[in-house]
């Protein structure tokens, strides 16, 4: 059995030398409007009424962490995080849209419509409960000087000041976003142990960007890669699905594998890689390219399309398609594996073999996938054959456009199809088919046929007696008369 990585050195190891930040609050290093490229015009509009609402009203409100970074690169932010000294409730009484959310990190949630603009009081770095290395609670208030030394990595810890219209760096963010360097603030042990995402979270970043990690960082990573299975399962798979909508996720997941991140958040995917097999990265990399053309937008991506680029290259849930479409052609699968349940195979992902060699060392995580998106995914991979059947009635095309999953089965085609799949959901999104109708509903609530056919002879329904209620004081029971 293929162990990988799990030779790593316990948490109590000792760490090779490396660099110390000053966590203590030190001057600030402030970019003047006429020195940095951040501009107004390129900040969401409805983050902007925040930042000035908060602002006419006396508070500090800085535009922080992955916005500013991405504005200084040039790039475009997926969204605009803000942080604040007002406290949560008095970001409330000043927006009327405003939701209070989480319990380890308070945060105000301003909705315009479906977007939502984050709202943070700046926090200082809270010490982790006795006996605990992982930081549990965060909600002690702080300035903004310790709010950016809280912060993961450098870049991440940019602010941007809409009162001077200046950017402003307690950490020597801006010299590494110079040299594309990805660090953590402070000793890379201490900030991996208190939150074990944050070595998933960097290794993603690089990827993304294009940046290096830094020695110390990832020599911190590769020492204390066992600690990711203290993280929440439910966090990880969250960060799974943000790598997949990133656009780099074929990179990401060979850092992932070269850092030994990789064999315990997914044991099978590791295993994939080693072996030199493209099948895996060559799904990612397919993904990737529709995601940075430009033809979907994070959000369109769903859980199942994204489970599926995973996990399907890997066999799983594959196999229990074939079955499904050779048991509707009454044919009986090839082999016995192809009978295996879904979800039974899914829960077993990253599960440990205790029996071989070296597998009791530690014990990888088990990704919660949500069954409804396995679900999903079943049916998505079941509607390709159909999709591929041009010739089909059309009595067949229209139920197939009266089926929820239908945008999701051709994004499939389009993204693992190659040339063909591509044309064939041209051909599909061209035939502007109609959705079948739901059939009528009667005044009594019953379905009924439509005017051109005769009604359809329903019971009426029978009204149920109501007892008349009681009058206060008086008794249930009947008064038994005096002798």
């Amino acid at each position: 059995m293929y162990n990988p990585g799990l030779e790593a050195a316990p948490p109590s190891a000792s760490l090779p030398a490396c660099r110390l930040e000053t966590l203590s609050p030190t001057m600030p290093r402030i970019l003047p409007r006429p020195e940095h490229t951040v501009s107004r015009k390129d900040i969401d509009a409805d983050a902007l009424k925040v930042l000035y609402r908060l602002k006419n009203h006396g508070f500090k409100a800085y535009l922080v962490g992955g916005g500013v970074r991405d504005l200084l690169l040039g790039r475009k932010p997926k969204d605009f995080d803000i942080g604040t000294d007002a406290h949560p409730q008095q970001v409330k009484k000043l927006f009327r849209n405003c939701f209070v959310v989480g319990r380890r990190f308070r945060l105000c949630h301003v909705r315009f419509g479906r977007k939502v603009v984050e709202v943070s009081t700046f926090r200082r770095q809270a010490p982790p409960e006795e006996g605990d290395t992982l930081i549990r609670r965060d909600n002690t208030f702080g300035s903004p000087e310790e709010d950016a030394f809280r912060r993961d990595f450098t870049v991440n810890a940019l602010f941007y000041d809409i009162a001077t219209f200046s950017v402003i760096d307690f950490v020597g963010g801006l010299e590494d976003l110079q040299d594309r360097v990805i660090r953590t603030i402070g000793d890379p042990a201490v900030r991996f142990r208190e939150d074990p995402v944050r070595m998933l979270r960097a290794v993603a970043l690089a990827a993304r960007l294009g940046f290096t990690i830094d020695r110390d960082t990832m020599e911190a990573i590769r020492f204390l890669r066992g600690e990711i299975v203290k993280s929440s399962p439910a966090r990880i798979l969250d960060e799974v699905y943000k790598i997949l909508r990133q656009g780099a996720s074929r990179q990401t997941f060979q850092m992932l594998h070269d850092a030994g991140l990789l064999a315990y958040l997914l044991p099978e995917a590791d295993q994939a890689i080693a072996e030199q097999g493209e099948r895996l990265l060559g799904s990612l990399a397919r993904l990737d390219d529709y995601r940075n053309a430009g033809l979907a937008a994070p959000e369109e991506l769903t859980n199942s399309l994204l489970m599926g680029t995973l996990l399907v290259p890997l066999g799983v849930p594959l196999r229990r398609a074939v079955a499904a479409a050779a048991s509707r052609r009454n044919e009986e699968p090839e082999t016995a594996d192809e009978r295996l349940d879904v979800a039974a195979e899914m829960a077993a992902l990253g599960a440990d073999n205790g029996d071989e060699a070296g597998a009791s060392e530690r014990i990888p995580l088990v990704l919660p996938f949500a069954r409804r998106d396995l679900d999903r995914l079943r049916l998505v991979l079941a509607a390709q054959g159909r999709l591929r059947e041009v010739h089909t009635s059309p009595k067949v095309k229209h139920l197939l456009a009266g089926r929820g999953y239908l945008e999701e089965a051709l994004r499939w085609m389009e993204i693992h199809g190659g040339v063909q799949g591509q044309e064939l959901a041209a051909y599909w999104r061209g035939l502007d088919l109609e959705v079948p109708a739901p059939a009528p509903v009667t005044e009594g609530g019953v379905p009924g046929q439509g005017e051109a056919g005769a009604p359809r002879h329903t019971r009426p329904r029978r009204r149920r007696r109501r007892r008349p209620r009681r009058r206060p004081g008086s008794s249930s029971s009947t008064p038994v008369p005096s002798a």
